[in-house]
């Protein structure tokens, strides 16, 4: 016969395999997905001449065109169904956001739980498919202005290439909800991460063939290496940075016991938006491209000229995109961090901050250390992203090298990380307390 404790013990065993397995299977869903994911990026348009369409984007690499193709993971290069990626997506969470802050409706659903969340994620979906067939659209009417990229244009072209590449977008969003759920991480910030790191050798050996051409020098590209390094180091030293305010929680008693007075810390990030607000700048600063499309290159001066001043490296791209990430640097801290909830649940609890009153005094006082640490932040984003996008534009720097990509690939990375350490973590605890309750059982 077998004991109770034997039992026990087997099941404890069986569980840590079990849970070593469903790890595992997360990691491969993950990488399985990802794999999905490039290989769409592989698969062309129909309709299109790669041969011309290669000389157009050679031509136009350097611009805006390029700061798209990063984004795409190479499907703008290669015209491929994927070329949208996931950006109109992200630019439907932008408006959804913006709207909940402005709408008493949507505020609404955002205070009722998982149910509002679940309604303004469908919204986002819907949001979604109109921004990604107005896009392809325009996408379609530019590809049929750029000389004889298209071999039969026409509504047809436009149409089959407006649904394709709207289809893209979708499966993408889907495939990025599965790796949030199935998988490791957040499924499209890795979709975004997997489409820059893979393009990160090619990136590496262009660099180095301009320095063997004598288009780029050989100090130029060591400045480059060695500023990237530095810009990543800087990344993970700026994103563990944490401003710490001290909470204490007063003596209780239980029982005849009196339980000593406990003090412990509230972490707060000194970027608490963390990748988003160049992400989310740069998928706006995109959108003026594609309404240009549908002009061909015709339209009033203008239009032509704010068409003219918003190309990548401008003076005026470089202010806009400055503006819209401290923005959003402010913005998605608003969204994601709320003192006065943070405030109510530590007076429930019954802690507080020495010299603070609870309550409103102490959500007042957690504001208003989060605007000041919040500016730092925005600093910190800024100098990332624009210091290496003056490097692009004016040295010839390939745009996988910039401040852009790397917050990216180091945020992502860092994140997805964090999140298996997690849930090992949490793995370990269960076995903690199935070991105690069977030294327990044993006694």
């Amino acid at each position: 016969m077998v004991s109770a404790a034997e039992q026990l013990a087997a099941n404890l065993n069986f569980g840590a395999f079990a849970k070593a397995d469903e790890l595992k299977k997360r990691i491969w869903f993950t990488l399985g997905a990802l794999l999905v994911y490039r290989l769409g990026t592989y698969i062309p348009l129909p309709g299109i001449d790669p041969n011309i369409w290669e000389q157009v984007f050679r031509s136009q690499a350097g611009g805006i065109l390029g700061m798209f193709n990063m984004f795409a993971g190479g499907g703008i290069h290669r015209m491929a169904i994927f070329a949208l990626n996931i950006m109109p997506y992200i630019s439907a969470s932008i408006i959804i956001q913006l709207l909940t802050t402005v709408s008493p409706q949507l505020e609404a659903l955002k205070k009722e739980g998982e149910a509002g969340r679940k309604t303004l994620n469908q919204y986002t979906r819907y949001l979604t498919v109109i921004l990604a067939a107005f896009q392809s659209y325009g996408i379609a009417v530019g590809l049929e202005g750029a000389g004889n990229v298209v071999s039969d244009p026409g509504m047809f072209f436009r149409l089959s290439t407006a649904i394709t590449l709207t289809g893209g977008t979708m499966f993408l969003m889907w495939l990025g909800e599965q790796i949030t759920s199935r998988g490791i991480g957040n499924g499209i910030s890795l979709i975004i991460l997997a489409g820059i790191v893979a393009e990160l050798p090619a990136a590496l050996a262009n660099m180095l063939e301009l320095g063997r051409q004598g288009a780029m020098s050989t100090g130029l590209i060591l400045v480059v290496i060695v500023m990237a390094v530095a810009v990543i180091g800087f990344i993970v030293f700026m994103e563990r940075a944490q401003r710490r305010l001290l909470i204490q929680y007063p003596k209780r008693q239980v029982g005849n016991k009196m339980f000593e007075g406990q003090s412990s810390h509230l972490p707060l990030k000194l970027n608490t938006s963390g990748v988003i607000p160049p992400i989310f700048a740069s998928s706006l600063l995109l959108l003026p491209t594609t309404v240009a499309n549908f002009n061909a290159g015709s339209g009033p001066e203008w239009f032509q000229w704010i068409t003219t001043q918003l190309g990548h490296g401008r003076p005026l791209f470089l202010i806009l995109y400055l503006a819209l990430i401290v923005f959003f640097a402010f913005f998605y801290t608003a969204i994601v961090f709320n003192p006065t909830e943070t405030a109510d649940n530590l007076k429930k609890h019954g802690g507080f901050i020495p010299g603070i009153r609870p309550g409103e005094r102490t959500a007042e006082y957690i504001d208003y250390v989060l605007s000041r640490i919040t500016v730092l932040g925005a600093i910190y984003l800024a100098i990332v992203c624009l210091i290496p996008e003056i490097l692009i534009s004016y040295a010839s720097v390939p745009f996988y090298f910039g401040g852009t990509s790397l917050l990216i690939v180091v945020s992502v990375t860092m994140d997805t990380v964090a999140q298996v350490q997690g849930y090992l973590l949490a793995h370990q605890y269960e076995g903690l307390i199935r070991k105690s309750k069977l030294r327990g059982r044993r006694r």
